[in-house]
């Protein structure tokens, strides 16, 4: 007679929240407010209706198991707002020596593209980390990423102290490392492991640079 055949015991899946990431892109549209009309592509309001738009597939994707589509509709939503940041802030930096804007048009622009910069790359390390949050939602428990979250350096037995053998890093995680970069220039207490997640984060660093050191303080000075 045959054993009976044992089946193996699946971790339990981690539903993450979606609707801070879903915030942040709205945010990032509505920052687009903030700027003078020379210093974006279209009108106020063309970011904000293209992102509502997307939207719709995108949540109808993700809400039908449609992994494959909502990957890549995430994708295309962060990189048309990550686009639509970088112009902005090519005009702004391209209209300093013509000396088109006030200083609070400058102090303004500068701050809603230094927080657009922090909610854009927060969006990506989300989405890419890991595989992405469905990919992180199938494994349970986050062992392996781009990223080193001190979460992960605990040992089994710590884990369960604190009850987060099932850990998982949500968007407000990947908010506060990208709000470490834009600040501080480093992940801090976050290290990076990851190749194109060091590309990123530099990338990241430059804009955040850009728009502190050289908007900003041009902006100061002129007041």
């Amino acid at each position: 007679m045959h054993a009976p055949a044992t089946s193996t015991p699946k971790r339990p899946t981690r539903t993450e929240p979606r609707w801070p990431a879903t915030l942040a892109l709205l945010a990032i549209g509505g920052l687009r407010f903030a700027l003078p009309e020379s210093l974006s592509y279209g009108p106020d309001w063309l970011l904000l209706v293209v992102l509502l738009i997307l939207g719709v597939p995108l949540a109808f994707a993700h809400r039908r198991r449609m992994n494959t589509l909502n990957r890549i509709l995430g994708i295309v939503v962060t990189s048309i707002v990550t686009l639509d940041m970088i112009w902005s802030l090519g005009l702004l930096v391209a209209s300093l020596p013509a000396h088109k804007h006030t200083p609070v048009v400058l102090l303004q622009s500068a701050a809603a593209l230094w927080i657009a910069n922090i909610l854009v790359f927060a969006s990506w390390y989300w989405r890419l980390d890991g595989g992405g949050p469905t990919a992180r939602e199938r494994r349970g428990v986050h062992t392996d990423g781009a990223f080193l979250f001190p979460q992960m350096t605990l040992t089994p037995e710590t884990k369960a102290v604190m009850c987060e053998q099932n850990w998982s890093p949500n968007f407000v995680d990947y908010l506060f490392l990208a709000f470490n970069t834009s600040t501080a220039f480093s992940p801090t207490d976050v290290p990076v492991l990851s190749r194109w997640a060091k590309a990123l984060m530099m990338i990241q660093s430059l804009i955040s640079l850009a728009t502190i050191a050289l908007l900003a303080a041009r902006a100061v000075n002129i007041l």
